[in-house]
């Protein structure tokens, strides 16, 4: 680590970009502070993954941390769709919103169809490429080359190249840099810990910035999709997009630490202090899941012969805590006569919420249950 060089600046005549040092190499941990905290953050995730085991039908709560992270993850790209429109249907979301919320839907459904691909395919530039596609479908980056590395020259901050913040790789090195990066993933002669290999590589495919657009989303996008594929989760229950969204500035200033000071420790501490809150977060999360749970299925006990479809919408409400009567017909497969009063059960219980204050269009929330994710 202390002879870590980042890369050189090649001057481009108006310009300079930044050429990254390959990172499929040995790499050796000689730092006691990174070795503590790697510790503490292998600790962590150990009790966090232990959820995975022991929490009935985790899948139904699994859509919600997913739902967070890409409220999150865009909003460190400046969209503003909390978590509460995310939950709606696209019909339901003000005109001048839509446009946040289907990059929220995008990268929510990236997400879920690259926990799918990875049961087929290992973690590589196929699947990144995959998720990226779907990422920027009918969405603002459209245009940009979905699914397909840049073949032109990119930049960060500024008006135009020349002021830029940061300027990536030239294009033409692109797929030698993500090739790179795939053998570090897979380099098992080669061992370094799990988690300071997924902070390398956040860390490089931010730098090498291979796509014209929503860079910075897969990448955030990895971390939990390569700890998944590593086996350091069973589930995808780890993201990072809420820490950085909350340091931002921190998030950013280290990653250009590395560039400019070669000071790659910096980030690994950022990162791993990053995974120990993340985890013990998400702990917590998921303890007050196990508290809700318990009380509220005590609550819907009281409802005698109606129990059983009570339990089935609570199920639903797990996975989608914002609710129309039709889907609650549709679903349970009652009268509407039987939906409208489960419904109207489970607001004088404190379990739904009213939320749109209309006659008609009624959307109800389980906002306990919202909350804990906050």
């Amino acid at each position: 680590m202390k002879s870590f060089k980042s890369g050189t600046y090649i001057n481009q005549g108006t310009y300079k970009s930044f050429q990254p040092a390959h990172i499929n190499r040995q790499w050796v941990l000689d730092d006691m502070e990174i070795q503590k905290l790697l510790g503490q953050a292998d600790r962590e995730l150990g009790r966090l993954d232990m959820y995975s085991e022991y929490i009935p039908n985790i899948d139904m709560f699994i859509q919600m941390h997913v739902l967070k992270e890409a409220t999150q993850s865009t909003k460190i790209e400046g969209t503003q769709t909390n978590m509460e429109e995310a939950l709606l249907d696209k019909d339901s979301v003000p005109i001048n919103k839509r446009d946040d919320w289907e990059e929220v839907q995008n990268y929510i459904a990236a997400m879920n169809q690259s926990k799918t691909e990875l049961e087929k395919i290992p973690f590589s530039s196929r699947l990144i490429k995959e998720a990226h596609k779907v990422l920027l479908k009918g969405v603002r980056g459209k245009h940009k080359l979905p699914g397909e590395f840049r073949q032109s020259q990119n930049w960060i901050g500024g008006a135009t190249i020349n002021d830029a913040a940061f300027v990536p790789p030239v294009h033409s090195t692109v797929n030698e840099y993500m090739s790179d990066l795939e053998k570090f993933v897979h380099n098992e002669e080669q061992p370094f810990p799990e988690i300071l290999k997924i902070a390398i590589v956040h860390y490089q495919f931010e730098t090498i910035h291979p796509f014209l657009d929503g860079n910075g989303r897969v990448g955030r996008l990895m971390i939990t999709l390569y700890l998944v594929s590593k086996g350091i989760l069973k589930q995808p229950i780890l993201y990072l997009s809420d820490f950085f969204e909350r340091n931002r500035q921190l998030y950013y200033d280290n990653l250009t630490r590395v560039r400019e000071k070669n000071d790659i420790k910096q980030w690994f501490k950022f990162f791993l202090v990053g995974v120990i809150e993340t985890a013990q977060n998400g702990i917590k999360t998921f303890d007050n899941i196990l508290k809700l749970q318990k009380e509220t299925e005590a609550k819907i006990q009281t409802l005698g012969s109606r129990a059983g479809n009570a339990q089935k919408l609570l199920n639903i409400l797990y996975k989608h805590p914002m609710i129309e009567p039709i889907v609650v017909i549709n679903e349970i497969g009652i009268s509407a006569a039987s939906a409208y009063k489960l419904i109207a059960d489970f607001e004088k219980l404190g379990i739904l919420k009213e939320v749109t204050g209309g006659k008609r269009g009624k959307l109800y929330l389980f906002k306990t249950y919202v909350d804990l994710y906050k």
